[in-house]
């Protein structure tokens, strides 16, 4: 009788334990993030926001390519993750985007093809926009009064052009840009992404395409031209959820809510400069970003 007594009460442990463990495995959600400076930062910024205003437990898996990213989101291996307008119908969507699309309409065309393709919700926009712009040194614009990209098309025939590979593949890159505003560029230079600016620190390059938000713009005397013609499609970013995981956790969309147009182009390359200096860590700079702008009071 004891032995049975004890048999049940083993096996009511067991019980309790896989409960308890299978508890807080419903209770997880993992955040996604990209390799880069800028999608970790926000990527934490979705996590601590998470973590501060629902009950669930985080997990982060940062650091993926951003192919990898996209594919763990479908597969299930992550739940949210931050995305980009323009990327998600380029790239996932395979959408053609017209040059002058507003972001309004590039914002309703990738959250309705997220969600019929991948079942994949996109919550509300951050408010900035990180496209694609070309830079040239301040001192070569103001001599030559350059403002935008149609501006600086008479000189392109003298200068050398440089971005990383993936731009000069890419629907909205280098060939079409060059066909849109007339571009003939002397050379062109294929490099990592990590080179663009000290190659134009260094005099190596005239024009370099960057991102409207990198942190390293507020270190280098550059001019960032107007895209005059809309030629470079809205890229503006939003948290991406995975239906089930929504379906399970709703709280996660009102914890998120406060993220809509929080943010400015000109705030994020103040943030991503913090943590490109080495001034911040990437956490570091999540909690002061929900900090400043009172995320947690929305």
């Amino acid at each position: 009788m004891k032995k049975i007594l004890s048999l049940s009460l083993v096996w009511m442990l067991l019980l309790a334990m896989l409960s308890g463990c299978s508890g807080k495995k419903s209770n997880t959600v993992i955040v996604g993030g990209k390799s880069y400076t800028e999608a970790q930062l926000i990527s934490e910024i979705i996590a601590q926001m998470l973590e501060q205003k629902t009950d669930l437990q985080v997990e982060r898996k940062y650091d993926m390519a951003a192919a990898i990213c996209f594919e763990s989101i479908n597969r299930g291996d992550i739940h949210i993750y931050p995305e980009y307008t323009g990327g998600m119908l380029l790239a996932y969507l395979e959408q053609e985007i017209q040059p002058g699309t507003d972001p309004q309409t590039t914002y309703d065309r990738a959250k309705a093809g997220f969600k019929e393709e991948f079942d994949l919700v996109v919550l509300e926009s951050m408010g900035f926009n990180n496209t694609y712009a070309n830079a040239i040194p301040r001192e070569f614009a103001e001599a030559n009064h350059i403002r935008t990209n149609s501006d600086l098309a008479p000189f392109s025939s003298q200068l050398s052009y440089g971005a990383e590979h993936g731009f000069f593949d890419r629907m909205d890159g280098y060939e079409n840009m060059c066909a849109t505003y007339g571009f003939e560029f002397a050379k062109e230079v294929k490099m990592n992404v990590a080179l663009k600016y000290q190659s134009m620190a260094e005099g190596m390059m005239d024009v370099v395409n960057v991102y409207t938000t990198d942190g390293l713009l507020s270190q280098l005397d550059v001019v960032v031209l107007e895209d005059d013609k809309h030629f470079f499609p809205a890229y503006y970013c939003c948290p991406v959820v995975r239906q089930d995981i929504l379906d399970k956790h709703p709280e996660i969309e009102p914890a998120l809510a406060g993220l809509k147009d929080c943010v400015t182009e000109e705030d994020m390359i103040r943030y991503n400069a913090l943590v490109d200096n080495g001034k911040m860590t990437i956490a570091a700079a999540a909690e002061e970003f929900i900090k400043e702008f009172g995320l947690l009071d929305k």
